[in-house]
């Protein structure tokens, strides 16, 4: 952190939502992943002191938007830790409520980064509000603190890709961009149905233990195909990145962490001409990405909608790496 500056009265801060390429679950056992902003949506954090000056130490969320209430409820006790963890390296002691609002438009449950950009839009209102500037691995380190407490054990790729600029390269904690070679258009369709890593965590690692070299074998796979469109995305193929990502959802599929809905809206988008199509984040619901060509984009779209998807957001390649964080 910085030498401080005068506190404010009212601090903000603001993040985004992400989606994984390639890399869920792998990324846990030390993987690498690609990961993908979405600018789109976003989370904006407000934090002031409460004028109920006699409660000490205490923090109260409200959140508006159209995340769910279910989140706060999900992440309170990880935001509250935040902030005690941010106030701890400050050396703050005392002082009276901090009141913080949270405005999100990212879907909870949907494998787009919810809570980590909760977290992190609720750290950079922290540093505005006591006029300290926070280091990206500063700030990812306190993004960490929540979710750990949200999700147990957490790879750090949402915490990093939440504040990212561009699509990223993420493995072991480090992060580089990732070199594009391509242009396309990703289409992320929500199926209405809530996720959760948690209960997708725990039946992955009860096939592992169920299934000698299970682990071994997805993590491997896992790596090859990540390895594989990384190269794709870097030289200009676009056919091969989305046959990788049509490989991934099968791998993800025979792990038992797709769904009906899901299975459905990935063959929708790939009859529709999607270059290929995946469940993207933990699983058992959540949401689908498809790669497609620009021309076949509103065709694609329709047909996700027809198969069940409730909204879509469309993210391109060209263009992402002007985004602010």
């Amino acid at each position: 952190m910085s030498e401080s500056r005068r506190a404010r009265s009212v601090g903000t801060g603001r993040a985004h939502a992400k989606a994984i390429l390639l890399g869920e679950h792998a990324v846990v056992y030390g993987a690498a992943a690609l990961a993908l902003p979405i600018p789109q949506l976003t989370v904006t954090a407000s934090v002031g002191w409460s004028p109920d000056g006699d409660r000490q130490d205490e923090v109260s969320y409200t959140m508006t938007g159209t995340a769910s209430r279910a989140l706060v409820t999900q992440a309170s006790d990880g935001l509250r830790r935040l902030v005690a963890e941010f106030k701890a390296r400050l050396g703050v002691v005392g002082g009276p409520r901090l009141d913080v609002l949270l405005d999100s438009s990212v879907p909870h449950g949907r494998g787009l980064g919810s809570s980590a950009a909760s977290s992190r839009a609720t750290v950079l209102a922290l540093a505005d509000l006591f006029g300290h500037t926070l280091s990206q691995d500063a700030a990812f380190e306190l993004v960490q603190t929540a979710e750990q407490m949200a999700h147990g054990r957490a790879s750090g790729v949402d915490a990093r890709a939440v504040g990212a600029v561009a699509p990223l390269w993420f493995e072991a904690g480090r992060v580089e961009p990732l070199r594009i070679g391509m242009e396309g258009l990703f289409i992320v369709a929500d199926s209405g149905t809530a996720g959760s890593t948690k209960e997708a965590v725990a039946l992955l690692r009860e096939g592992f233990e169920q299934h000698r070299g299970a682990r071994e074998r997805f993590v491997g796979r896992a790596s090859d195909l990540v390895g594989a469109a990384r190269e794709a995305l870097a030289n200009g193929k676009p056919e091969d990145v989305g046959a990788r990502l049509t490989e991934y959802h099968d791998l993800m599929r025979g792990a038992g962490l797709s769904t009906n809905r899901i299975d459905a809206l990935v063959e929708a988008a790939l009859w529709a001409g999607a270059l290929g199509a995946k469940i993207t984040g933990g699983g058992l619901g959540g949401c689908v990405i498809a790669l497609v060509r620009p021309e076949r984009a509103r065709e694609v779209t329709r047909q996700l909608h027809e198969a069940g998807a409730v909204q879509t957001w469309v993210v391109s390649l060209k263009g992402l790496d002007n985004h602010a964080p």
